[in-house]
């Protein structure tokens, strides 16, 4: 993030006071000034930090649009391609949930699999983890650079998190309690809307071993859907896009780290002071 912040300064791109405010305002909206402040309250978090928070992210998504957004192209020959080779998937029996997710887990010697390199080691570490990303995402952070940044889960961080399409039986009919609190908070979401922290717990001692994030990415009701069905096409020219763009954002974020030049002043200072120290 400093790597991608001292880019949008060359650039010229650097969130502005009066974007900051916008956004805050826009957030702010739904409530009142107490509710508001009880919210950052409970997130251990001052006006400030969420300044900070929302021009990092406003700055991030004004990078990211000039360098790789706006060059996405999606034609009708890629739309009607797709179709041609994937059209059983638009012949729905029941209504289809499209997900994704971000999990974080307690388990110190699992394996990392995100950009960060980041891996929370005991259930504090996790749940100050899950949190700080629950912040992130009400700052207007992108879930899916979130979920490759941050997300633990191995099969899914290097997509965004994208769980792809899941039938409302698979949520709904599983007789596990964790996953039927998890298809209850599903149920309420609106496309585009995320979920609470969700704890998934042990069955054995009914502690939580992991946290997870669910987003609601689109829904699709039951039946047969032709190519000429706007929802089709919308759905298959933004599956298109949002592959491209996780494929360029992965990119452009490791060529930042390999063009960037980091020195560690502490080890200068450190190996000059050699000798010279008790």
């Amino acid at each position: 993030m400093e790597i991608l912040m001292q880019r949008a300064e060359k650039l010229g791109l650097l969130a502005t006071d009066e974007e900051v405010d916008r956004k805050l305002n826009e957030i702010k909206s739904p409530y009142t000034a107490e509710e508001f402040n009880k919210r950052l309250q409970d997130k251990k978090i001052t006006v400030d930090d969420f300044k900070r928070d929302l021009r990092r992210s406003l700055t991030r998504e004004k990078v990211l649009n000039k360098e790789i957004t706006s060059h996405i192209n999606i034609t009708d020959q890629d739309v009607s391609g797709y179709y041609n080779e994937h059209k059983t998937e638009f012949n729905l029996i029941e209504a289809q949930y499209h997900l994704a997710k971000i999990v974080v887990s307690g388990a110190g010697n699992a394996q990392v699999h995100n950009l960060q390199n980041s891996k929370a080691q005991n259930d504090a570490d996790a749940r100050k983890k899950i949190e700080m990303i629950a912040n992130r995402l009400d700052s207007g952070d992108d879930f899916a650079t979130l979920a490759m940044n941050y997300s633990e889960d191995p099969d899914t961080s290097n997509n965004g998190g994208d769980l792809g399409m899941a039938p409302e039986s698979q949520l709904t009919k599983n007789p596990d309690p964790t996953t039927r609190e998890v298809a209850a908070a599903v149920m309420k979401l609106k496309p585009g809307q995320y979920s609470p922290v969700i704890p998934l717990l042990n069955p054995t001692n009914h502690q939580p071993f992991a946290y997870i994030i669910l987003e609601l990415i689109s829904k699709e009701p039951a039946g047969q859907r032709d190519l000429n069905d706007p929802r089709v096409q919308q759905a298959i020219r933004q599956q298109l896009r949002d592959r491209r763009e996780q494929l360029l954002k992965a990119a452009y974020y490791e060529s930042l780290r390999d063009d960037a030049k980091v020195t560690n002043y502490y080890a200068e200072e450190v190996l000059k002071n050699l000798g010279t120290t008790k």
